[in-house]
């Protein structure tokens, strides 16, 4: 059962300049309704993260923002206008990569720019383009065929291409797919720059919950088509609520100690070797020097990604 947040003082306190909304959005396919009056705000500035389980709805909203898809009722507004009425000037604002990045691979990096270039219309210097790779990390790669590239160098291109036009959002439909840790790291430094940098607005939509809650502003989760919760990340991921998973020889002696001490734990997982605690962060060095004082071996201490637990409390 999903539980809905829309009244919360941290929802209530999300107010500020929004690029992009989305208002009332419906689509149905057939008997399938993939959106269900989806509302959301993008802020200016913000790296934003698009969240939602399998059929929520992320893909059908990021089509209908591309305008690829028509929606069956609803308004998208960019800065304030609505994007039917100026989708020309609307597009030239938005650069994206849905899915993965197409490139032609016999070719080099700098020679696949210019074409992208010529496709959205516009016509930079070398010099420009060159930037442009520097930006993403691929200074030295220009003369590089693209068919000798790793997954991560491609992500990498992609990126420079929907940079090519400076468009004010950069949309990036599941862009970590395929990268190794090395990779993903990489591209996290890469859209922190981009939003620092150059000022751009980024909306990630993208399973890998832990690595989005490195990098998001604010977030949106949806489920069958509709809004759950929409904020700031420093609001929604409180301090609150974090759940330690805490590895031993003996959890049921472990936990027999920790509920005699002054301040009993709530346990919410229990196995021969596990514990699950739900605590606040400030009591976690308290924790700490219990387990120590109990004598138990400790084999592992993990706090839990505190995003994984809300979207998992919020969705099916």
């Amino acid at each position: 059962m999903c539980l809905f947040y829309h009244s919360t003082p941290a929802i209530k306190a999300y107010l500020m300049e929004s690029i992009l909304e989305v208002k009332s959005l419906y689509k149905t396919f057939g008997n399938f309704k993939a959106l269900n009056g989806l509302d959301m705000e993008v802020p200016k500035g913000d790296i934003f993260g698009f969240l939602g389980s399998n059929g929520s709805g992320k893909s059908t909203t990021i089509r209908c923002i591309l305008t690829l898809i028509k929606p069956d009722s609803g308004e998208i507004l960019y800065n304030g206008n609505s994007i039917k009425n100026h989708r020309e000037s609307f597009l030239k604002n938005i650069g994206c990569i849905v899915e993965k990045p197409d490139f032609y691979i016999n070719i080099s990096a700098l020679k696949n720019l210019e074409i992208s270039a010529k496709m959205y219309g516009v016509n930079p210097n070398t010099s420009k383009l060159m930037e442009t790779l520097e930006m993403v990390g691929l200074s030295g790669k220009e003369k590089t065929l693209v068919k000798t590239f790793s997954q991560g160098m491609k992500q990498r291109l992609g990126i420079a291409q929907s940079l090519i036009h400076n468009p004010e959002i950069i949309i990036l439909d599941e862009p970590t797919n395929g990268l190794d840790p090395s990779g993903i790291i990489d591209f996290r430094k890469i859209i922190k720059q981009l939003k620092t940098d150059f000022n751009k607005t980024i909306i990630i939509s993208s399973h890998i919950l832990s690595e989005l809650e490195l990098m998001v502003d604010s977030f949106i989760i949806i489920e069958k088509g509709k809004k759950v919760v929409q904020g700031k990340a420093s609001e929604l991921l409180s301090d609150r609520d974090m759940s330690v998973i805490i590895e031993t020889n003996d959890a049921e002696s472990l936990n027999t100690y920790l509920q005699n001490t002054s301040s009993p734990y709530k346990v919410t997982n229990k196995t021969n070797s596990t514990l699950t605690i739900k605590i606040d962060r400030d009591q976690i060095p308290a924790l700490h020097k219990d387990i120590v004082n109990s004598k138990q071996p400790l084999f592992g201490f993990t706090t839990r990604k505190k995003l994984e637990d809300l979207f998992l409390n919020l969705t099916n």
